[in-house]
């Protein structure tokens, strides 16, 4: 699974031109046919989903291209579940979180959980990305809690990294987080 932008126009062009590396092999990727269609949960509705595949005319690898906007293995969009985040952040509980982003309890605190048990690792990841890519690097004072902590890195780092390079456009943090981290936000050992 590859983390692309979330216009497939420029996705296809990309891997038209042969722009896209095989992160197994470093070959050029190409079109492959598409994965499963799905339907993630957004803030405004469903989103219509249909990801392209790409094969490494190296190694053979096939390879799904998530758009930015997805987390591997969620259901819901990575700003729905970045704005839980970020409540939790500010201090509210699950249930206010849960009613707020109309997603049932078990669904947010499985998110808040997974984030939670590994803070620290996130802070740590997200700090080094934020003084690796900004132009002059302020990392965030300490927070709350450590997950208060882990939060505000995030947000850190997509500032830096919207500061190093304008051209990416408006971002949110959480499309950022989705990009740094290959779409595994939450997904089980990373970062490592």
């Amino acid at each position: 699974m590859i983390t692309v932008g979330a216009n497939p126009a420029e996705v296809e062009r990309s891997l038209a031109a042969g722009e896209m590396e095989c992160p197994s092999c470093g070959g050029v990727l190409r079109r492959w046919a598409h994965a499963r269609p799905r339907v993630l949960r957004g803030e405004r509705g469903p989103v219509r989903l249909r990801p392209r595949r790409a094969r490494c005319a190296g190694c053979g690898a096939t390879h799904v291209l998530l758009p930015v906007f997805a987390l591997l293995r969620r259901a819901d969009l990575a700003e729905v579940i970045g704005a839980a985040l970020a409540a939790k952040a500010l201090g509210q509980g699950v249930r206010p979180i849960a009613a707020v982003a109309g997603r049932a309890v078990g669904t947010v605190r499985g998110w808040l959980r997974r984030f939670g048990a590994r803070a620290e690792l996130v802070r740590v990841f997200f700090i080094t990305l934020l003084v690796a890519t900004g132009v002059d690097p302020v990392p965030p004072a300490a927070g709350r809690s450590p997950f208060a902590d882990a939060v505000a890195a995030v947000a850190g780092a997509a500032v830096a990294a919207l500061s190093r390079w304008p051209g990416i456009g408006k971002v949110t943090p959480w499309r950022v987080a989705s990009a740094a981290s290959g779409g595994r936000l939450l997904s089980p050992g990373w970062p490592r």
